[in-house]
């Protein structure tokens, strides 16, 4: 354990770790920008008149009147601070909070990317960037394994049938790509779904180790930025490509920066002096075994539950299944009141958002929440006791449409929980 703590306090440049979080906030203040810029901040957080909410989160809501906005100023702000580098520490714990404050609003606005930010930004809470200092090493270790983790399960995610031997969901959305300037013929032909989805696999497993190796690391970081710059032209997921391919640095020596500057640029100081290893504190060796058990465990709960977890979305989020599925579904409400007799059919796309409503048809524990939303307005419309019932279909990676929910089960009686739920159908 001495060996170990000695190695993880040895002091190493600060470099890498500095580039790291300049390109981090530079990135989540063009996201933040970019989010306003595009009017998302009131389609997705004012105008809404529902959000659904995560289990245990139930409290977060959005602010009142501009307060949302007022939120993203100060985010980018926030972003803006850290990435100027005063108080570094301080300013990624704000960037955190309001970060994963907005990610908490709406589960139907959930992506890996928000969560992979949100995690970097706790990291960066208690790892040292100061350049004028060498740095422990265990803060550069810590966010390789972070990095490490991300593309280890995508890549566990994607050993599956679906993935490796019907290259779906691939197939179907490169056909919609045949366009696609100079690539676009191939992307119609099967097989270069099949291709791209083992490809795809193999990267994700090997890109981490690859990018450790000194032989390795040139050739597997320009394939990770072709493989990124693709997926990003390719596909609609925002700013995850630019995201990874940044990330992909801190696996690089750490002073490489020092070293590009000396090749490229004019000359720049000498080494830093050696300093003795900084002491490791047992609460912050306790504290990151806490987090990274959690990064371990979180994405392998899916074994908890039975079946399918792409179909039935339990343990599904939080883990990493990058791009596995593609499901479109359609939900009807059938409202039922036994004190008069009285019945009902709700659209929820009459009270939804275009966007929520296109996770709520796919996503059981959102049929859920919207059935007791439901059964509260009718309450409060003089209708107390209501049934709740849903008919959902769900085109689960280019299976024909199928039943998702238990058209029999009242679900204005049923609680979310992390219990499996035995009203969601076994996938086709």
């Amino acid at each position: 354990m001495d060996r170990l703590r000695r190695a993880l306090a040895r002091p190493v440049h600060p470099g890498s770790l500095v580039a790291f979080r300049v390109l981090f906030a530079i990135l989540i203040l063009a996201s933040t920008v970019r989010f306003a810029a595009r009017g998302w901040i009131a389609s997705m957080y004012i105008e809404p008149a529902h959000h659904f909410t995560y289990f245990g989160f139930a409290w977060i809501r959005p602010w009142p009147g501009v307060g949302m906005y007022v939120h993203f100023v100060a985010l980018a702000l926030a972003a803006a601070w850290l990435l100027l580098g005063v108080w570094p520490r301080l300013a990624a714990l704000v960037v955190f909070v309001l970060f994963t404050y907005v990610e908490l609003l709406d589960q139907a606005a959930y992506l890996n990317h928000y969560y992979f930010v949100s995690l970097i930004a706790l990291l960066l809470t208690v790892i040292p960037t100061d350049p004028r200092r060498p740095t422990p090493a265990w803060g550069l270790y810590a966010l390789r394994l972070q990095v490490g983790l991300v593309y280890g399960f995508a890549g566990l995610a994607k050993l599956r049938g679906d993935w490796l031997f019907a290259a779906q969901p691939l197939r179907t959305w490169l056909a919609a790509h045949g366009d696609f300037p100079g690539l676009g013929p191939l992307f119609l032909r099967p097989e270069t779904a099949y291709a791209m989805s083992w490809a795809g696999a193999a990267f994700d497993l090997c890109a981490p180790f690859l990018l450790l190796h000194p032989r390795t690391r040139p050739p597997a970081f320009v394939v990770l930025l072709g493989f990124h710059a693709l997926t990003g032209a390719l596909f609609p997921i925002g700013m995850f490509p630019w995201i990874m391919s940044a990330s992909a640095l801190i696996f690089f020596p750490p002073d490489w920066p020092r070293r590009l500057a000396r090749r490229f640029g004019p000359p720049v100081p000498a080494d830093m002096p050696p300093v003795p290893p900084a002491s490791l504190s047992p609460w912050l060796l306790a504290g990151l075994g806490l987090h990274f058990a959690a990064q371990l465990l979180l994405p392998l709960r899916h074994h908890l539950y039975p079946g399918d977890h792409g179909w039935t979305e339990q343990g599904f989020r939080f883990a990493w299944n990058v791009m596995l599925v593609e499901k479109t579904g359609v939900v009807t409400y059938r409202v039922y009141q036994p004190a008069s007799g009285r019945r009902f059919v709700v659209h929820p796309e009459d009270a939804l958002t275009p966007q929520q409503s296109k996770q709520l048809a796919i996503a059981p524990d959102l049929i859920l929440q919207h059935a007791h939303t439901i059964a509260a307005q009718f309450a409060a419309r003089g209708l107390p006791g209501v049934e709740v019932r849903a008919d959902a279909f769900v085109a689960y990676n280019g299976r024909p449409s199928a039943r998702l929910i238990d058209p029999e089960v009242d679900l204005a009686r049923e609680h979310d929980g992390l219990a499996p739920k035995r009203w969601i159908l076994p996938a086709p």
